[in-house]
């Protein structure tokens, strides 16, 4: 308990500034909207396992939310995946994640003042989810997809941590494929992370011309993410000339699908990952890719939406601060993940905010 008296000084400051979040209040979900495994977006392969273990994976129940009266509403009684009322978020599934994925969702719920009004995409390659998910949220809106991992495979290259050459990692370059045409934009977010705002705010940003939106970080050393090779040889940093790269974490992005749909983005980051499979021009799995195709074309996000790096780095035990301002998003993008850390009681001071999202286990 002694890291809790250190840091209770910090502690308290960040817990004021996520009990000011101008979105606290709590509204409930209306009648989810079925997802079939019929359908012509959701084709499940005869291998993929389903999950028979209710104990390994055991989740409370999340309390009923609703709307908000001043919450528009659709026209049409009823809301389909089509609704232009609906707020799109996509976030993956796996087994390795799924705590976090859980907990992210339910803070999203829990902040939003038109919960009924979220529609959520969620993204598998391995496990069959659908019956846990919906025994967690029983009145969520969503739809499960399978992500082929076969499709990416064979692109992907060895990177610094092994967490980052999954497939399932790739899946948001496909979203614009996976997702129903008449989807026009989505919210791609990470699974470690928790919302303490209304995401409503961040779904409503202006992209302007741009394709993708996201907080920027032009203060980053943008050089390091690429390779000597990457930098020497001018077909390939000859990318950047004429635009003004800089670092985006890609765990945080709203996506104009209809442009990315027009413009062929999925091809041209495949297309990056096959130079890299051919000499390597980058380190870092799924995100140099990104930047080499929007890096310098991202319609700007505060920073607030993405407080990422809570995570640490490789040193063991490490722990992050919050960057300074307001917070609306807290990421643990790195190595330490929050729920690991609580249950070994090596938390770090701000794992304590992810706590009260996580839904893991039988209820009290």
């Amino acid at each position: 308990m002694l890291w809790i008296v250190r840091f209770s000084g910090f502690f308290s400051a960040a817990m004021l500034m996520v009990v000011l979040s101008p979105s606290l209040q709590s509204f409930p979900p209306a009648e989810a909207i079925r997802s079939s495994h019929l359908d012509g977006y959701l084709r499940f392969p005869d291998h993929i396992a389903t999950v028979d273990s209710p104990n390994r994976f055991s989740f409370r129940e999340s309390p009923p939310l609703r709307n908000a009266d001043e919450c528009s509403r659709s026209l049409e009684g009823e809301m389909t995946i089509c609704d232009p009322s609906l707020v799109h978020i996509a976030i993956t599934l796996d087994v390795e994640y799924l705590r976090g994925s859980i907990a992210a969702v339910h803070s999203i719920l829990q902040h939003a003042l038109c919960p009924e009004n979220i529609f959520f995409h969620f993204l598998v390659s391995e496990t069959d989810l659908e019956t846990l998910v919906r025994s967690t949220f029983p009145q969520l809106k969503f739809k499960v997809y399978f992500f082929d991992p076969e499709i990416v495979r064979p692109l992907i290259s060895t990177s610094v941590r092994q967490a980052l050459e999954q497939p399932l990692n790739y899946a948001r370059n496909y979203l614009a494929d996976l997702l129903e045409p008449c989807v026009r934009r989505v919210i791609y977010l990470d699974s470690d992370l928790v919302v303490v705002d209304d995401v409503a705010k961040l779904w409503n940003y202006s992209l302007g011309s741009r394709t993708v939106g996201a907080p920027e970080y032009c203060h980053a050393n943008f050089t390091k993410y690429f390779t000597e090779r990457f930098w020497s040889d001018e077909r390939f940093s000859g990318t950047f000339n004429g635009r003004k790269p800089c670092y985006f974490n890609t765990g945080v992005m709203v996506m104009d699908l209809v442009k990315w749909r027009r413009f062929g983005f999925s091809r041209r980051i495949e297309r990056w990952m096959e130079i890299q499979k051919n000499g390597r021009i980058y380190e870092l799995g799924s995100l140099p890719p990104f930047l080499l195709v929007f890096a310098g074309h991202v319609a700007p996000i505060e920073h607030r939406w993405n407080q990422h790096g809570l995570g640490g780095d490789n040193v063991k035990g490490s722990c992050r601060d919050l960057h300074p301002g307001p917070v609306s998003l807290l990421h643990w993008s790195g190595s330490g993940k929050p729920w690991l850390r609580l249950d070994s009681r090596r938390a770090c001071p701000l794992d304590a905010l992810w706590a009260p999202y996580d839904l893991y286990g039988p209820s009290p």
